[in-house]
């Protein structure tokens, strides 16, 4: 069709209109932050990381007041208890002497061990009484306790050195347990010598108390009579205890406040610092900057644990002292620079924006254009920052709790705890393996909390999904 041909008609320039049913794609309009919390929902490490938080942070605040135990009050009778449910005691009628027994001849031929090894009557934690047959020619007896049972003749605690050949007896009073217990009796020569044989007895205790113990320990209702051979509930221990008898659950909580606080002040003190300071550097730049830089490279090559003994010097602690004060000190003079180069850095690149330039035609001072335009820019980074600041101060503090330079017995943190269940690892694994478990989780969870962070909010990754 040609132009001539075609002829405009009213209809051609009529007001367009919305057909019924027509589909819309409408972009949401969204601001930063609802932008971040939404890509960061989508990270599901970094939102069970949240999570974790969270729980520490309740466990640590909330949870003193929902677990009401003194985290220094020590059960002789629950030492090194492992983990379970609550456990029974016995009513026994208090300790009477136990003269023992003794024979009238020692034997000259038969078997060159003792034989025969036997309770007088049912092992108990007052008192453990074994008697056995007489080892031919032997001169006396050494008695011997473990936990486990013995190998290439570690026999474990001497308990007892038995000098006369007429007693074949002993009895076992010294710091007994509800556990399995292994018995070596050692027959002595006639030149005092231990024999190559030894017999081996298995015992297991089980836990007594007398009426007035279990009323003073609060065993007992007030007023609650009881009588011998009735049964009474002990604490309750969900985590079990540590070697005097303290309760873990109660010390991991109490240790936390310690540990979380060293990890969320400490951060919070030199990462503020090192905004202003490096804001600063980089605001006014020039030669000014330079000599801040050159100060934040000084610092950065300073010893932390040379300047903490320093601190602990300086500030009068001793040993086995607390240096939870001076451990912060050391903290915020030192760790900083990393948080100002990083806010420099920043600052250097949004100082060229355009609307720092329109900022500065409207009249704008210095330190408006810092605080309302530059580091609030700069918050993504900061809170990134922080975010892995807080599990490399709490791996500090429990390194320098661990090696006794932090906080020290008998208040808790999860550093000083690892410390003292390192000792009794081996045959008590709970008492190192729940501080160590606490350490490594809020380790984990700030660690994959900051690069879900730093996903989050950077900016370059809007709109690409």
């Amino acid at each position: 069709m040609s132009t001539a041909e075609w002829q405009p008609r009213a209809e051609d320039f009529a007001r367009a209109t919305s057909r019924a049913g027509a589909q819309r794609i409408v972009r949401p309009s969204i601001s930063y932050w609802q932008d971040a919390w939404r890509r960061l929902k989508r990270n599901p490490r970094a939102l069970a990381s949240l999570v974790i938080v969270v729980a520490l942070a309740l466990f640590t605040v909330a949870g003193p007041w929902v677990w009401r135990v003194d985290p220094a009050a020590q059960d002789i009778d629950q030492i090194s208890r492992a983990p379970g449910l609550r456990g029974n005691g016995r009513i026994v009628e208090p300790y009477r002497p136990w003269p023992g027994v003794s024979i009238e001849t020692p034997p000259t031929s038969g078997s060159a061990i003792a034989t025969g090894v036997r309770l007088v009557e049912p092992p108990t934690t007052q008192a453990v009484r074994l008697v056995w047959d007489p080892a031919a020619n032997a001169t006396g007896y050494h008695v011997y306790r473990n936990i486990s049972r013995p190998l290439n003749r570690a026999l474990g605690l001497p308990l007892a050195e038995i000098v006369d050949p007429h007693r074949v007896s002993f009895e076992d009073r010294f710091d007994l347990e509800a556990v399995k217990y292994w018995y070596s009796i050692v027959a002595l020569d006639a030149t005092g010598a231990e024999a190559r044989e030894y017999a081996v007895f298995e015992a297991e205790p089980v836990l007594v108390v007398t009426a007035d113990e279990a009323a003073e320990r609060g065993w007992t209702a007030a007023g609650e009579t009881v009588r011998v051979g009735d049964s009474v509930t002990l604490p309750y221990h969900p985590l079990g205890t540590d070697y005097l008898g303290r309760d873990m659950l109660s010390r991991l909580m109490h240790g936390a406040r310690v540990s979380l606080f060293m990890g969320v002040v400490a951060p919070l003190l030199f990462v503020f610092f090192g905004i202003v300071y490096g804001s600063t550097a980089g605001f006014v730049g020039g030669r000014t900057d330079q000599l801040l830089m050159r100060v934040a490279d000084f610092v950065v090559a300073l010893p932390f644990l040379l300047f903490m003994i320093l601190f602990r010097i300086a500030f009068g602690i001793g040993p086995g002292e607390s240096g939870v004060f001076p451990m912060l000190v050391a903290l915020v003079l030192l760790s900083w620079p990393s948080t100002a180069r990083l806010v420099r850095g920043q600052v250097l690149q949004i100082r060229n924006e355009g609307y720092i330039g329109a900022s500065r035609l409207l009249g704008a001072k210095s330190g408006y254009l810092v605080f309302r335009h530059m580091i609030p820019n700069t918050i993504g980074v900061i809170l990134v920052t922080l975010t892995f600041e807080v599990p490399r101060v709490i791996f500090i503090e429990a390194f320098l709790s661990f090696i006794g330079m932090g906080v020290a017995p008998p208040t808790p943190s999860w550093g000083s705890m690892s410390n003292e269940g390192i000792k009794t690892m081996l045959a008590h694994p709970h008492e190192l393996m729940f501080p160590a478990l606490f350490i490594s989780v809020a380790v984990l969870a700030f660690n994959l909390l900051g690069d879900g962070l730093r996903d989050a909010l950077d900016v370059r990754l809007r709109g690409r999904e």
